[in-house]
């Protein structure tokens, strides 16, 4: 519903950008389990250049600690397992043939607190960042009404609308809190 210079698509979208910051800042806080993601960032020296570890071997969880290896080229092993190593990711390569085994050591209890106070800060600034859209939209919504553009109904009806994708945003990001924080916990 567009009215004037408002649009509460555009406010749900610059919502959502917080949820998907989130979502990834999430992503990338390690568990005790297992996730491909976790090597994404591991760079192999690998026919003259660097190249991502995904374009040289496909990775897999077959168990919830256990990340597995599989190296396409086996003149390409040992130099995968350089990468792994200097990656200071904490993981010990254990290799057979062209697989390369990756144990995820299990957290303490101290350094998963840790963890869930890091989710914690994420999900607040998010939080802070969709409230600040919200601001934006009442800003906006006000003008309007003040200038003549919008109706006093109409300014109150959208800043309800305003409201509820709030609501809607801030709770999904308390479900995406709460899981991440149920996985940390996880022993």
């Amino acid at each position: 519903m567009t009215t004037g210079k408002f649009d509460i698509n555009e406010l749900k979208r610059r919502m959502q950008g917080a949820t998907q910051a989130l979502k990834h800042e999430l992503g990338g806080l390690r568990t005790g389990r297992a996730s491909a993601s976790m090597v994404e960032p591991v760079q192999v020296e690998a026919y003259g250049s660097h190249m991502p570890l995904n374009q040289l071997a496909t990775v897999s969880v077959p168990e919830p600690r256990l990340l597995s290896v599989q190296v396409w080229d086996r003149s390409m092993v040992k130099a995968v397992e350089k990468a792994i190593v200097d990656s200071n990711l904490g993981l010990s390569p254990a290799t057979e043939g062209q697989v390369i085994r990756l144990r995820i050591p299990e957290l303490n209890q101290e350094r998963r607190k840790e963890l869930v106070k890091v989710a914690h800060k994420y999900a607040e600034a998010a939080r802070v960042a969709v409230r600040h859209v919200r601001r934006d939209g009442l800003d906006t919504l006000k003008k309007l009404e003040k200038n003549h553009e919008m109706s006093e109904d109409d300014q109150e009806r959208f800043a309800g609308d305003v409201q509820k994708a709030t609501d809607s945003v801030i709770s999904e990001i308390d479900q995406l809190l709460a899981a991440k924080e149920k996985e940390i916990l996880t022993v």
